[in-house]
């Protein structure tokens, strides 16, 4: 297959950015009330009783959006194949009704494969960043890829 992007197209530094995904508050109770069923998640009066002052969406599902929009930007292009997990996960603000969300993924570091010489992984920091351009969520995490020629 070709691949838009391969190992060594993700230098350190780079950055991607995408996307433009609003949440309406149906969104928010629809996947809350599947996914994670909490009252400031899932109901819109009780939400406006907790520290949040109202209806809050899902940390899991700004995950999700997160994941869409990277795979929009540059993953289904990619030779990724695969990943070991995520190093970090931080919920940095709450994400309302009607927020507009946008992809940011910068690389922070990439390495050939010591065991496998035809791919290589890199480490990214993604953002989902609010229409204020305030980061709600950050994560770091290390995805592996296919390299266009073997050394």
């Amino acid at each position: 297959m070709d691949f838009r992007y391969c190992w060594e197209d993700f230098t350190p530094g780079r950055v991607f950015e995408h996307g433009e995904r609003r949440l309406s508050e149906d969104d928010i109770l629809r996947f809350a009330r599947e996914w994670d069923p909490q009252r400031y998640h899932t109901d819109p009066l009780l939400a406006k009783q907790t520290p949040f002052g109202g209806l809050i969406a899902s940390g899991w599902q700004s995950c999700a959006v997160l994941m869409r929009l990277m795979c929009d930007a540059y993953l289904n292009e990619s030779s990724c194949v695969g990943s070991p997990g995520i190093d970090e996960i931080r919920f940095l603000h709450p994400v309302r009704p009607e927020d507009s969300l946008r992809f940011r993924s910068t690389v922070l570091e990439s390495s050939p494969s010591r065991s496998r010489p035809g791919r290589g992984s890199v480490v990214f920091r993604w953002e989902l960043l609010n229409q204020d351009a305030v980061v709600v969520l950050s994560m770091v995490g290390r995805q592996f890829y296919l390299r266009r020629a073997s050394p």
